[in-house]
């Protein structure tokens, strides 16, 4: 198998560990993350060092998983994502085994799809995107880079996901809709029309909250 190593080692972590163990296609050699946690484990794996230590792990393992999770910002993922290539590191797709992703999808480098997620056809998926458990991608929908599209969450056809969005579990995307980049959008909520006006959304009906 093909060594990986993790950076961040908070909650999505822990279900990043579980997807990655289930493709067999990578073992985890161990995760970096902050100063004072170097010697603590997360289930099985060792926190080794720091994500300023990049290069000093790239000559045994050039593949690196970005596992820090994201709700209100986007920024330290994309920080992460922008030094590790700047290292020369690796940033693979890594797709569950329980996921489907259409082939005629597309996904970007650095995303990662969670158990029974789904991308139909036609659909595009950016740049260090997570895709969470449950969550449907549906025909020719695009998803920006830096995204988290969360649990359950339904992204409908021909609509577009700005870059560095928040798509709360459950929240339901109307077909042909648009979502300017840097919005949140709350956790169950339905987005009928399109957003033009980046910032923090929520409810049945939707309303802007900051």
């Amino acid at each position: 198998m093909q060594p990986i190593i993790l950076i961040g080692g908070g909650g999505h972590c822990i279900s990043c560990i579980d997807v990655v163990e289930q493709t067999g296609v990578y073992q985890i050699i161990g995760i970096l993350d902050l100063p004072e946690k170097l010697g603590q484990k997360v289930l099985n794996y060792s926190i080794i060092g720091t994500e300023n230590e990049l290069e000093r792990f790239l000559p045994e393992c050039p593949d690196f998983l970005i596992t820090v999770g994201q709700i209100k910002s986007s920024e330290l993922r994309e920080i992460i994502f922008h030094k590790v290539i700047k290292a020369g590191g690796n940033l693979p797709i890594i797709i569950s085994p329980f996921a489907y992703v259409s082939p005629n999808a597309r996904i970007e480098e650095g995303s990662v799809i969670m158990h029974q997620a789904l991308v139909n056809s036609g659909a595009i998926v950016g740049k260090g995107c997570i895709l969470n458990t449950k969550s449907l991608i549906e025909h020719e929908a695009k998803i920006g880079n830096f995204c988290h599209i969360s649990t359950a969450s339904v992204i409908n056809g021909q609509s577009t996901v700005g870059d560095s969005c928040f798509i709360g579990s459950n929240t339901v995307v109307s077909n042909n809709t648009h979502i300017v980049a840097n919005t949140v959008i709350a956790a169950g909520s339905q987005v009928l029309k399109s957003i033009e006006s980046s910032g923090t959304y929520i409810g049945q009906p939707l309303r802007k909250i900051r």
